[in-house]
């Protein structure tokens, strides 16, 4: 199995788009690629799926242990020309360097290539791409690509890795083609207009200016099958759940509903923007993370869809509410402006807009007391990624930093889990069997009913 890491010097210096580039061109190929997204982000998978029309994936190595890490690489790679991993932050960059995209090269065995911003510099890419290579030892760096690099400065970038005995990749350059961002990063591909547009010119710059034969000829050593742990065959009861997805509702891991449907679960997709209830079916309900406060006005106008989940909640529907889903249940929520709206009324409080990142970065949780998704005692992990805070964030649960910072959160019970905190379920899959188990026994308390 062909794979590749496309990391970076730090945020910003182009893995988004180089990573597209690539997939564009391969794609143009005709070639069979997967995309995998290294860390939690939920928005450059979006970019990837835009690109070659399947599933992009998330492999994060602070939420899972090397064998999980492993089964998802070759679960949705195995029968790939070749995976294209995009990093998160700077190469070495994550909780302790687990969670990093060195980290991932190092226990997946996967070649990584590091991409530089040369804005503004000249011998000191030199300087930068030593320091790479140098800074940890073993690592599996197998070259460069220079990204905004003036092609009077190509002779350079080649005999820099010539000198320092490494890989040259090629290079893009300065171009016009740009991806807007706002308040969490990168606006989502749905979002803009002329994206295939744009991502067609990267392909064709990727195709003129770097070395795709040589990237799909770096050597990547066997990758052996693995099988995840604890996974037991799948429910009979088939409990259906209904999953948010729309605008306003998009940050959900693809992994989380493919293992819902390996434990049984049916999944119905809903809009809170556009339709008027919940599925009827429905057995558990998730309401992902997303931008709520960008289209208030609807939501808040969709007093149909309000009622139903404050009803359906309140009789006991497992729910699953996360960080813009969480927003979406409190008595109001503002938008960007800080103009209030109403919300499901679920949670009794306000949820509004800050100025910073609110307990940004990875956590685990801990509750005192058995919960839908853990029992007391239990540790599982998360992340938190959000400006926008509120008057009730819960005190169900405990949240601890790696650097020893703690404090209470979220809203459980034996039927919820409303907080903040985004959840991955391959980092523990007993919370989503947990959840499956409660869908099932509500489900069979309402045919018994019935």
């Amino acid at each position: 199995m062909r794979r590749i890491i496309i990391a970076g010097t730090h945020s910003g210096c182009g893995k988004t788009t180089v990573t597209c580039a690539i997939l564009a061109a391969l794609k143009a190929r005709g070639m069979n690629v997967e995309a995998f997204k290294c860390g939690p982000d939920y928005i450059d998978p979006m970019f990837h799926r835009k690109v070659i029309g399947v599933h992009s994936y998330n492999l994060d190595s602070f939420f899972c242990d090397d064998d999980t890490l492993k089964y998802l690489l070759h679960e949705h790679a195995k029968n790939t020309d070749i995976a294209v991993i995009e990093g998160v932050m700077g190469f070495y960059d994550g909780a302790d360097v687990r969670g990093s995209a060195y980290s991932l090269s190092q226990i997946t065995d996967t070649p990584a290539v590091i991409v530089i911003d040369c804005r503004g510099m000249n011998d000191s890419i030199g300087a930068v791409m030593l320091g790479f290579l140098e800074y940890m030892n073993p690592n599996n760096i197998a070259g460069f690509i220079f990204n905004r690099l003036p092609e009077r400065l190509e002779p350079l970038a080649k005999k820099l890795c010539d000198d320092f005995r490494t890989g040259y990749f090629g290079y893009l350059p300065k171009t016009d083609i740009t991806i807007e961002s706002r308040h969490l990063g990168l606006v989502t591909a749905n979002e803009i207009s002329d994206i295939k547009t744009k991502i067609h010119k990267l392909g064709e710059l990727a195709e003129k200016h770097i070395c795709l034969d040589d990237i799909f000829e770096i050597q990547t050593p066997l990758f052996p099958e693995f099988r995840v742990p604890e996974l037991q065959e799948s429910s009979s009861k088939k409990p259906v759940i209904a999953v948010s997805n729309d605008r306003a509702f998009c940050f959900i891991y693809d992994d989380n509903i493919e293992l819902l449907k390996k434990l049984g679960c049916e999944i119905r997709y809903f809009s809170p923007l556009d339709d008027t209830k919940i599925p009827e079916d429905a057995n558990g309900l998730y309401l992902c993370g997303g931008y709520p406060e960008l289209h208030p006005e609807r939501l808040s106008a969709n007093t149909d869809m309000l009622a139903d989940i404050l009803g359906r909640i309140s009789h006991g529907l497992p729910t699953i509410a996360e960080c813009g889903g969480f927003m979406y249940l409190h008595d109001t929520f503002t938008d960007m402006n800080g103009n209030e709206f109403n919300g499901a009324g679920v949670i009794h409080g306000k949820a509004f807009r800050t100025d910073k990142l609110q307990r940004f970065g990875y956590v685990e949780l801990s509750s005192d007391c058995d919960n839908l998704l853990c029992k007391a005692g239990e540790i599982f992990r998360a992340h938190e990624f959000h400006y926008f805070d509120s008057t009730d964030c819960g005190s169900d649960m405990f949240a601890r930093k790696t650097d020893g910072r703690k404090w209470k959160c979220v809203h459980a019970n034996h039927s919820i889990y409303a907080g903040f905190p985004h959840l991955y379920f391959y980092s523990d899959i007993r919370i989503a069997k947990r959840f499956v188990s409660a869908c099932i026994v509500y489900k069979e308390k309402n045919e018994q009913n019935n």
